[in-house]
Parts: structure tokens; sequence; C-alpha cells
């Protein structure tokens, strides 16, 4: 009865104060709106109440996670800080980290972004190449680029990983870094895919600089940070639901078999049917995830499974796609305002691959899910006690005949 009590309140509040359509487009609206929805108690619901959060448990962040997707709310801005690093920084910060960086991230009056892959370092993250120096005051200076970066064009913060000992082991001599990104020094460039749209950014670093008191977790204990934050980022990339009736979920292929006179056709009606079945196990499977997390039981390598799920779901959904558009799955005009009736269609096919890649590969997630979740041999790596200096660094190791 308590949980209907406050789903009710929240299925009300949304109701009563939906997001104006702006929030889309406009991060400063988008973050107006975000300050209601703390105020209001519907932010950080399960993070502790001396943090900024509202302290609740699983069952409110489930009618959450349900009643927000049907709002179509304006998260897209804050999925970094909210998913990702808001998360880790409170499984890792200081009390003073905490206190500066996680209310006015609740409140999205600072938005965060995740600098981890590289040019040379994508999926492979630990070979990282950012180098960070120590001052003789105890802060920072780091150089270096980072690629593939989403939010960086409006981020405040960033959580960045750089290399601070060459000595020790490619995992070994990482930190973990809370950057501010509007200093000198810190250089954001878009990158533009095949949609036509910028997700995501290449990020220059030339000098840039952390107070002693900005290393997130321990000096040279970047990697237990960087999975924990990856594991926080899987979970968090599983579990977002697309709006009902856009792109290419079950619910708009069904609208437009609809449309278009064939959802009669028997194999039409199977392919929307077995894509509704994955999509809600994948459903399930994220919400256990988040339930979990809720409580205090660590996802760990799990995330990797609804991850790859979700993956495999995104090219699940185009291959059904093309069975219910025809000629138009391929073919399309697309509207001046972005809301004709192909462009979600257009959109959902053309971004579909990059959920093979974001956020770790997908051949990066099978390899998780055997070593660490079925408990299978680890894959060899000859660089994985070797000093990071005397490391390849990608051209053809002759001696072993291969690419490293």
């Amino acid at each position: 009865m308590a949980e209907e009590n406050w789903r009710e309140r929240l299925r009300t509040w949304l109701a009563e104060h939906p997001p104006p359509p702006e929030a889309h487009t406009d991060v400063a609206a988008a973050q107006r709106y975000q300050a209601q929805l703390h105020d209001a108690g519907y932010a950080g619901l399960t993070w502790p109440k001396e943090w900024g959060g509202q302290g609740l448990g699983a069952v409110e962040a489930q009618a959450f996670a349900e009643e927000s997707a049907a709002a179509d709310l304006p998260t897209r801005p804050f999925m970094i800080g909210m998913g990702m690093t808001g998360p880790t920084l409170v499984d890792l910060g200081t009390p003073e980290q905490k206190r500066r960086y996680l209310p006015p991230l609740l409140r999205g009056e600072e938005i965060w972004c995740q600098l981890f892959s590289e040019p040379g370092a994508g999926s492979d993250v630990a070979s990282l190449r950012t180098r960070a120096v120590r001052e003789p005051d105890g802060s920072w200076v780091l150089s270096g680029q980072k690629v593939w970066t989403s939010n960086a064009q409006w981020a405040d913060v960033a959580a960045v990983l750089a290399r601070t000992d060459p000595d020790k082991p490619k995992h070994g001599g990482i930190t973990m870094f809370v950057l501010d990104m509007r200093q000198p020094g810190v250089t954001v460039r878009p990158l533009v895919d095949m949609t036509g749209h910028a997700p995501f950014n290449e990020v220059y670093l030339d000098e840039a600089r952390v107070p002693a008191d900005g290393v997130l977790g321990e000096v040279d204990g970047g990697w237990r940070a960087a999975t924990t934050m990856l594991g926080h980022e899987r979970v968090s990339i599983s579990g977002m639901r697309q709006r009902r009736g856009r792109g290419v979920t079950s619910a708009a292929l069904t609208e437009l078999a609809q449309r278009r006179d064939v959802a009669g056709d028997p194999l039409v009606r199977d392919r929307l049917a077995d894509l509704y079945a994955h999509e809600r196990v994948l459903e399930l499977f994220t919400d256990r995830m988040r339930q979990e997390t809720a409580a205090g039981v660590p996802v760990g390598a799990r995330g990797s499974v609804g991850k790859l799920a979700g993956a495999l779901l995104a090219h699940r959904g185009v291959e059904v796609a093309g069975h219910v558009a025809g000629a138009d799955a391929v073919a399309w005009e697309v509207s001046d305002d972005g809301e004709g009736p192909g462009d979600d269609l257009a959109l959902g096919i053309a971004s579909a691959p990059a959920a093979s890649i974001a956020g770790g590969t997908n051949e990066i997630q099978r390899s998780i899910i055997g070593e660490r979740v079925l408990g299978l041999p680890r894959e060899p790596a000859a660089d994985r006690d070797r000093p990071f200096r005397d490391a390849p660094t990608g051209e053809v190791d002759r001696a072993a005949g291969s690419h490293v």
C-alpha cells in the first residue's frame, strides 16, 4: 500500500508538472526542470540524505524508473552524473567531495562527463596515455587526449583517468581525478556520427590542473575506481528505456505496422512479439539490478550482462524494422524540424551500431561475463605484469606476430 501511495503521488506530480517542450533541446531548461524534480523529492532517491539524496529504497527507485520513462523526462544532460559519476562518488568519494559535488549534481546545477577512452585506448581503457604529474604543492597537471565523451559540450565537471606512475603495470599506475571542465587547458570538439548529430566529443587536456583534494579514490588506485564506475555505467546503459512510440522499439514498430497495414501479417506479428519479449526480459533484469544496487548489493560484472543484452536488443529492433518498414527502412525523407514520421525510424536504425561500442564493445562484455561471471579462464595478456613504460604502443609486435 505504501508503494502504491508513493507511486500515485509521483504520477500526480509528473502530470501536474510536465517538462516544458524546450527542455529536450535547451540544457538550461532541462536544468531548471531537474531542480524542480529535486525540490519535490524525486532526485537521488536511494542516495543518502546527508549528500542531498532522499534516502529511499529500491521500491521507490523502481516506481520512479517506470513512471519517469512514461513521462519522457529530459534526462540526457544528467545521465552521466546520475548513473555513473554520482554513484561512484557515493561509493568512493571523501566526505568533502560528496558535500561539494553531489547536491549540485542532483539539482542539475552542474553537469558531468566521463573522460576514459582515448584514441589508442578504447575498449582497453587501462592502456591510456593521458599523464598526470604531481606538483610540489600536491596538485596535479594533466595532459592528453580523450575521445567518445558524451555530454562534454555541456559539462562543468569530469571524472578523468590519467597515468600517474608509468613504472607500474598498466592497471596499477592509474588515478581517477575530478576535473574542472571550465578551466583553461580544456578544449572540447564535437564528433558527428552518421545520424548527423554530435552525441559525443573529443577532449584535449593541455596542462589542465586538479587540486590535491581532487583525487577520487586513491593515487594509483584508479583502476578500482574505474571498474566501480564502469559497473554503474553498464547498469545505467542497460536500464535506459526508450520513449514509447519512438525509435525501433516494439511499441513504435507496432504503430508503424498498423499504419502500413501489415500488422496482420503472421511473420510481422511474430517478429514484433519476439522483440517485445526481449525488451521485457531486459527490463526485468535491469529492474532487479537497480533494486539490488539500492539495497546495497554490488552488481559487479553482472552489469555487463545487461549492457550486452541492450546492444543485442538494439540490433534486433533494426532487424524487425526492416520487416515492418520495407523500403522505408533504407530510404526516408527527414523533416526540417526532426519530427516527421520517418525521423525516429531513421535515427533508431542509424544509431543502433553505437550500442555495440559505447560503454565497452560486445566482445569486451562477453570477455567480462566469461571470466568474472562464469569463472572461465582469463585470456592471456603479455603486458599484464610489465611496467607500462615498457609496453608496446600499438605497433606490430614482430616477435609475437600480432597487433598489440
